[in-house]
């Protein structure tokens, strides 16, 4: 899966060498010598891609880093490599999100595993992103009387008590129902509540 991995790393050997192995297994690369200069290069996420990110370097450490990102609203994975292996960091990164903590030396294979499992992940995030941003532009398209059929109806509400609740007859909201469900753009009602719940409206 072709992506930009963005290595992060003060050891000016080792970023030649993970950019040589990277660009060979068909990857763009952008190298950085500092967190803050990656920082400082923002932003990037206009680009699907991950960051593969030393835990210690001068000024800004990986951990700070990631933290920093996180605060910024990055949705770029980060894998880390470290050359000291740290139970308690490992904890520590991976609670705040990371995908994957590699110890060097790293194989290629190890590279490339962690890095095509971090872009799946990626892609699968703004998949929903784009898929829920679409379901919010629907719900748009409702007019007022069918926004409360559809806020009832992701409710558990059915048809006898969304009419008596509204002051309607049941008949008219078979066919407000109908409607929604057509604006919706959605084939079953298990796929409106779904994505009612993805987006924290049923509350």
């Amino acid at each position: 899966m072709p992506g930009l991995v963005h290595v992060v790393d003060d050891d000016a050997s080792y970023r030649t060498a993970i950019e040589r192995r990277l660009k060979v297994a068909g990857y763009e690369v952008a190298v950085y010598a500092s967190a803050t200069q990656l920082l400082d290069q923002m932003p990037f996420n206009v680009r699907p891609g991950c960051i593969l990110l030393d835990v210690q370097m001068p000024g800004l450490s990986g951990l700070e880093l990631q933290s920093q990102l996180t605060e910024l609203g990055s949705s770029m994975p980060i894998v880390f490599v470290t050359a000291h292996l740290d139970a308690a960091t490992i904890v520590q990164v991976i609670k705040a999100g990371a995908e994957d903590f590699l110890t060097k030396p790293v194989t290629s294979e190890q590279l490339i595993d962690a890095i095509e499992r971090a872009l799946l992940r990626l892609e699968a995030e703004n998949g929903q992103r784009n898929e829920l941003a679409s379901f919010r532009g629907l719900l748009l398209s409702l007019t007022p009387r069918e926004r409360q059929v559809f806020d009832l109806m992701v409710r558990g509400k059915i048809n006898k008590q969304i009419a008596y609740e509204l002051g309607t007859t049941e008949r008219t909201i078979k066919a407000h129902r109908h409607q929604v469900m057509e604006k919706m753009q959605v084939v079953s009602f298990a796929e409106l509540v779904s994505a009612a719940e993805r987006l924290g409206m049923r509350g």
